[in-house]
């Protein structure tokens, strides 16, 4: 594996679908060895996609130069190398752009490194930096979780996952109602919903769309960090009776006793609580994620 990284190459690629509401932008960035290309991708919302951009810049230096083989000899250490300069850590660390910046940089150089040898669960294992978080799994606990989740056994038993694409706020009840009946056709059988504009819509919403999808199939809503501790409990007392089987992000997604609080208060109405998607940091993310504290 001779393969020497000659060059980083931002893109900021941005697709308009915030302009009908239909939810995301992308930011994507690749880079190049010799004879090899590895393309990582990081998100945002649109607005702010340059400065992430500014800030996979900034980590180049770090990269351009070292061979593949140097890299993935330890994994853990280039890790450290990104997230632990001495100037850069300031601006995270492990949290926010930097952060998002380094996964681009992270999931290029997977990528270049499945491409040249082909991929081995292992391989994944050894790119994780267990350093704050072996008090909730050790390499051996993920190793049989990467076990589990073998590439051949989802190609045969598939893998569960729910579309958030029928219900974003905005949407008219016709698109609603399109939307899942497109998606009952195509075999979904969870659906997640936005809510936290106004409560009487979204009772409305959520009565309409789980009518749509029948009392069979799976319903989780998603707020976006938009409530306090008490509203959202008192919000989402409300959308009882359509059976969510989650509130996503309910309040901020630092506000770690926040969210226990909003947990305990809603688990004897069978609903529970997730979150992840919006916690930067890696202590919180992986320990609230692996001590299942919100499920």
């Amino acid at each position: 594996m001779s393969h020497k990284i000659v060059n980083l190459r931002v893109k900021d690629v941005r697709f308009p679908t915030s302009l009908e509401q239909h939810g995301s932008d992308a930011m994507v960035r690749s880079l190049w060895s010799s004879g090899l290309k590895g393309f990582g991708l990081t998100f945002t919302l649109g607005k702010g996609t340059e400065i992430v951009l500014c800030a996979v810049k900034a980590l180049a230096g770090l990269v351009i130069g070292k061979s593949l083989q140097e890299i993935v000899s330890n994994f853990r250490g280039f890790y450290r190398l990104l997230t632990s300069d001495g100037q850069m850590r300031w601006l995270g660390p492990e949290k926010g752009v930097i952060h998002l910046a380094t996964a681009a940089v992270l999931n290029a150089v997977w990528d270049l490194w499945a491409r040249a040898e082909g991929k081995d669960p292992k391989q994944i294992v050894s790119c994780i930096d267990f350093r704050y978080i072996t008090d909730v799994l050790t390499e051996e606990e993920a190793l049989v979780h990467i076990f589990f989740l073998s590439e051949d056994r989802m190609l045969k038993e598939g893998y569960p996952a729910y579309t958030t694409s029928c219900a974003w706020l905005g949407y008219s009840d016709q698109q609603l109602k399109q939307l899942c009946s497109d998606a009952l056709k195509s075999g979904w059988t969870r659906f997640k919903v936005k809510v936290g504009a106004d409560l009487e819509d979204d009772i409305r919403r959520c009565r309409l769309i789980r009518k749509m999808i029948g009392p069979s199939s799976t319903l989780m809503i998603d707020a976006n960090q938009r409530w306090d501790v008490a509203e959202a409990i008192s919000w989402v007392s409300r959308l009882t009776e359509v059976k969510p089987l989650w509130i996503e992000e309910p309040t901020s997604p630092d506000d770690i006793l926040g969210h226990a609080a909003i947990s305990k208060a809603l688990a004897p109405l069978g609903i529970g609580v997730a979150t992840g998607e919006q916690v930067r940091a890696q202590v919180c993310s992986n320990k609230h994620i692996f001590d299942g504290l919100y499920f």
